[in-house]
């Protein structure tokens, strides 16, 4: 059993919201665990709490690895996967926003590279 609590009902509303607004549309979110090396020294992997949705061809993992504490990426596959910079947020709104910007930036540029070809 892992150290690290479940989402909230209050935590959960916030992503629901958010993803509405972005997409315009709801999202269907899959709960899952994930086992994330919360710290770069550490040894074990901890088992966290772990949302996941999908958009288009893009997955993305928004994971808690503590009480107040997130880890987010996106990914296409197993070959390109990317995150947001940080390793960890200690606000669930401003790391999902940052997930949400840095990935569609990511696809802007990647539209803009397949324009030039």
């Amino acid at each position: 059993m892992s150290s690290v609590p479940d989402f909230s009902e209050v935590e959960l509303k916030l992503v629901r919201d958010t993803l509405k607004e972005r997409y315009a549309e709801e999202k269907e979110l899959g709960l899952a665990d994930v086992e994330l090396r919360i710290y770069p020294d550490d040894r074990e992997l901890t088992e966290c709490p772990a949302l996941y949705w999908e958009d288009k061809d893009c997955h993305f993992i928004l994971a808690k690895t503590g009480k107040e504490e997130y880890f987010s990426q996106f990914f296409y596959g197993s070959r390109e996967q990317f995150g947001t910079g940080r390793e960890r947020y200690d606000d669930l709104h401003t790391c999902l926003v940052t997930l949400l910007q840095v990935q569609a930036d990511h696809d802007r540029d990647r539209d803009m590279e397949k324009e030039k070809e």
